[in-house]
């Protein structure tokens, strides 16, 4: 593996195949014209039985190191609920269950976090069906990544060289929406990401892992099909249309890398599954049929055939390269996801175990547990971003509280530098936030999870979990 592609799949961290699943591998399934709803409905069947077999005997996906955990967006792309996934049909080991208690653990996800640890956290948490910012009492996904957001360089997320953390961020956060389906973050957030992500288009139309905005050399390089369909997801989640330039330049860079006697793509490494799924979840994410028009070849070949020709028949897994014997764990993941149709992570299904909710999430803060929220102040000028630490007291607080931490404990700093009134100096509007004054019909006015703004006031209450918007407007 070359560290170019190392770098990238940092992010995604899932081995390949385990020799426990090898007697799943029987033959592949021929190469075949335009895949039709029943060839799909067959894989989709094969791959989430190929997927329940890398369940382990305590019902885990994710561990230390290489995981699988990933899994739970190919599940819930496939129409199958984490909470329905059980080994052996015990049921206090569900997959959604075990993973929750994995991510949070005190010591998740290790001694140097870095921004895409918590992008894919989000990710597969929603997928599974929990609150990513509700993990638990002092586990706040949402926060943990806006305290990875770049002063220095805004719009990036964790360190600007490592372009694919920036794309991840817009996936996961643009893509988290809240337990009633709203839309979590403000999207005066999101769109100073996607002017990120499209500085960093490459000149053929196509993306790479890493930082090319301002170098000219690094634009002109040419583009890498993965990265070019996340980074085609990263846009569409955020709000960007199909029709976007952006959208139609990437889209013409992966037509012309499309192979006409396969439906592959002409990856850097060749023709593999884990290209085709990232660049056909991009396609999906952006609502572009994989099978028509641009992406069905002379040949009468798609992508998804090529994805469908790559997977072992009745094993369900898919090979990683057309020449393998054995299926790949990760590329039986990326393989199934596409060919179900989802982008880079899907809304939960609702299990079918018999009292399984569709959400797992905790509502009340525990008094005395540290614990963060997820914080945006927008003067209209800059935009602050950062995730607030702080002991609550109560199972709630209130937003003068959240603003008086952020004050002394955001990270990155800097987020909240006066309020007014001040701590113990008032309870109600508030009149002023960063040295900026309510002055006519422009006031500070303070959102959370998405919901319609109101105007700001000490006294607002604040829960667990809350993503917290405050914007100076009319």
């Amino acid at each position: 593996m070359t560290s170019s592609r190392a770098a990238r799949r940092t992010l995604l961290a899932v081995p390949t195949a385990l020799g426990a699943v090898g007697a799943l591998v029987l033959t592949a399934l021929p190469a075949a014209a335009t895949a039709t709803p029943g060839q799909i409905a067959t894989s989709k069947t094969n791959g989430v039985s190929y997927l329940r077999s890398l369940q382990g005997a305590d019902g885990s996906y994710a561990g230390a190191g290489l995981s699988n955990e990933w899994a739970f967006s190919a599940f819930a792309s496939a129409g199958t609920a984490a909470a329905d996934v059980s080994p052996g049909g015990d049921t206090s080991k569900n997959a959604r269950t075990v993973y929750r208690a994995h991510l949070a653990a005190p010591g998740w996800p290790g001694t140097s976090p870095v921004v895409t640890d918590y992008e894919r956290g989000i990710i597969n948490a929603y997928s599974a069906g929990i609150d990513p910012a509700r993990v638990s009492a002092s586990r706040n996904l949402i926060a943990d990544t806006y305290g990875h957001w770049q002063n220095s360089a805004p719009g990036y997320w964790g360190s600007p060289s490592n372009f694919n953390g920036t794309v991840f961020a817009l996936i996961s956060l643009g893509g988290a929406k809240t337990q009633s389906g709203a839309k979590r973050v403000p999207q005066a957030l999101l769109d100073r990401s996607v002017a990120t992500v499209r500085a960093n288009q490459h000149n053929d139309g196509g993306w790479n892992f890493g930082k090319a905005e301002g170098d000219p050399d690094a634009l002109a390089t040419p583009g890498d099909i993965d990265m070019t369909g996340a980074a085609m997801a990263s846009l569409c989640v955020s709000g960007v249309p199909a029709t976007d330039p952006a959208i139609t330049k990437a889209r013409a860079f992966l037509k012309s890398k499309l192979i006409n006697n396969s439906g592959a793509f002409a990856a850097m490494f060749g023709a593999n599954t884990d290209s085709n799924g990232w660049a056909v979840s991009g396609l999906n994410a952006c609502g572009i049929n994989p099978q028509t028009g641009d992406f069905l070849t002379p040949a009468g070949k798609t992508p998804v055939d090529f994805l469908i020709a790559q997977q072992f028949k009745p094993g369900g897994g898919f090979k990683y390269l057309p020449t393998d014997t054995t299926p790949s764990a990760y590329a039986s993941i990326d393989g199934l996801r596409a060919v179900a149709g989802g982008g880079f992570m899907a809304a939960p299904p609702t299990p079918t175990t018999a009292g399984a909710s569709r959400w797992a999430a905790t509502s009340d803060f525990t008094p005395g547990t540290a614990t963060s929220l997820a914080l945006t102040v927008d003067d209209g000028t800059s935009l602050k971003v950062c995730s607030v630490a702080f002991t609550p007291t109560a199972k709630t607080t209130t937003l003068g509280a959240v603003l008086d931490a952020a004050s002394s404990s955001s990270t990155p700093a800097g987020c909240v530098t006066s309020v007014t009134p001040g701590s113990g100096t008032g309870t109600g509007t508030i009149t002023a936030l960063n040295g900026k004054a309510n002055s006519g019909g422009s006031t500070w006015k303070a959102s959370v999870d998405g919901a319609a703004a109101a105007a700001a006031a000490r006294n607002k209450e604040i829960k667990l979990g809350d993503t917290i918007s405050l914007r100076y407007g009319s």
